[in-house]
């Protein structure tokens, strides 16, 4: 199939510039990144708004964690299924399918609230449909990412990916809120509806994008199921690049979701100061996938990821233990700094690592770390009643630092990770 690419005809032409932004010259990654901004600062908005309308719909906290475990559980169990379906159908259609679907739902929430008819119940069918729709969405936004930038802008392309990520943590939320509180819920969706539309009308600047598999030799879903497993039992760099990826998202991002006990506990800032706090956490964000961005795929993967990974702990545990609040803002920022770079420069190995033909199914892989994240949450909470937030976040800090460590005293793998990226990049070149 003649457009079963790899990377674009015009990625080769740019790539032999050395700047960062030399990515930007490549038309289709702005569409594609542009799209990106407007879909998460969207997606990010809406987390704000549904707790919020949740919380006013019944005035019961528990239906803040409906919300949150409806969208978590099928986005666990149709992970697998979105990954191998974005290797075997065209990309970009199944992206604007995907999102066309998230539009559906903002729309049925929005005319059941101009018509005063909205109940809790159905905003937990929306949140099951978003819930099966971004194990779509997600895997096919990274596998078109990689194919459209080439092998030699990965890093930087997910670096600029990350940073507009954390951005529109910091901002989706602000906007929103600034919206409900001046307005109303009703032109809140109006507005989330609008950038979800964006988002998939960017999309239409992206040329048809497939995967390098002939259609012809696909197996059965279910087996190309079973295949993602396999691939990544028999390639180890990926399964040990994808375990180590999960030590920060197991171990310490939780202290993200008991923030607001530790800001409470330790220095009484209420709401205001938790909203500090997590404005200071994506700015983190943005600055540690600048810092990558601009750094570019010049090589020494293996000491960033490291060193970021460790230095995450590091500085978390700093944070737990500064008593004043506002001196406290500074290793809270480098921490996430540190989080996003370790993440980002994961995120670019395993794309470097993986073939074309399953790129789908790795990247739902790496979508299923995020979907099982919240489990982490249950112990630092119990060890947060137990201890106090503060010395449940240190404790899980100062045994991110201690597995980081054994992770490569242990794998030879790991220790080896640079001169198989070097050979991967070289091939990919050639």
């Amino acid at each position: 199939m003649g457009s079963q690419k790899i990377s674009s005809p015009e990625v080769h032409s740019e790539q032999t510039g050395s700047s960062s932004l030399t990515v930007f010259k490549i038309p289709q990654f702005r569409w594609l990144f542009f799209g990106n901004l407007s879909f998460f600062l969207a997606m990010q908005g809406q987390m704000l708004t549904r707790s919020l309308l949740a919380w006013e719909l019944t005035g019961e906290a528990t239906a803040l964690a409906y919300i949150n475990l409806i969208i978590a559980v099928p986005m666990i169990f149709a992970s697998l299924i979105g990954g191998a379906v974005t290797d075997r159908v065209e990309r970009r259609k199944l992206l604007i399918f995907g999102q066309t679907l998230i539009i559906a739902n903002e729309l049925f929430i929005l005319t059941l609230l101009l018509f005063d008819q909205l109940e809790f119940w159905h905003m937990l069918c929306t949140a099951f449909v978003a819930g099966c729709a971004f194990p779509f969405i997600m895997p096919a936004r990274m596998a078109i990412t990689v194919n459209v930038v080439g092998p030699q802008r990965i890093q930087s392309a997910l670096a600029f990916q990350a940073g507009a990520l954390n951005f529109t943590r910091v901002f989706g939320p602000a906007i929103m809120g600034i919206v409900i509180a001046q307005s109303s819920f009703v032109n809140a969706y109006y507005f989330s509806t609008v950038l979800y539309g964006f988002a998939t009308l960017f999309m239409f600047g992206i040329k048809p994008n497939y995967s390098v598999e002939n259609p012809s030799e696909k197996k059965p879903l279910f087996a190309d199921i079973g295949y993602g497993f396999k691939y990544i039992f028999e390639n180890r760099s990926v399964l040990i690049c994808l375990l180590f990826g999960l030590l920060p998202m197991f171990l310490a991002m939780p202290f993200q979701n008991i923030l607001v006990v530790m800001a409470d506990e330790t220095w009484q800032a209420g709401e205001s100061g938790v909203g500090i706090l997590m404005a200071a956490g994506g700015i983190g964000g943005v600055i540690g996938a600048l810092w990558i961005a601009k750094k570019g795929d010049s090589g020494g993967q293996l000491k960033i990821m490291l060193g970021s990974t460790f230095f995450f702990g590091v500085f978390l545990a700093a944070f737990t233990q500064t008593t004043n609040f506002y001196f406290a803002l500074i290793p809270l920022l480098i921490a996430n700094v540190c989080a996003s770079a370790c993440q980002t420069v994961n995120n670019a190995a395993i794309q470097l690592l993986v073939d074309d033909s399953v790129r789908g199914r790795m990247s739902s892989f790496m979508l299923l770390s995020f979907g099982l994240t919240p489990i982490g949450v249950f112990p630092m909470a119990i060890a947060a009643d137990s201890i106090g937030a503060g010395n449940a976040i240190l404790g899980a800090s100062v045994g991110l630092m201690v597995a980081v460590i054994l992770f490569y005293m242990a794998s030879t793998t790991l220790r080896n990770l640079d001169s198989v990226l070097d050979l991967k990049l070289n091939i990919a070149k050639s």
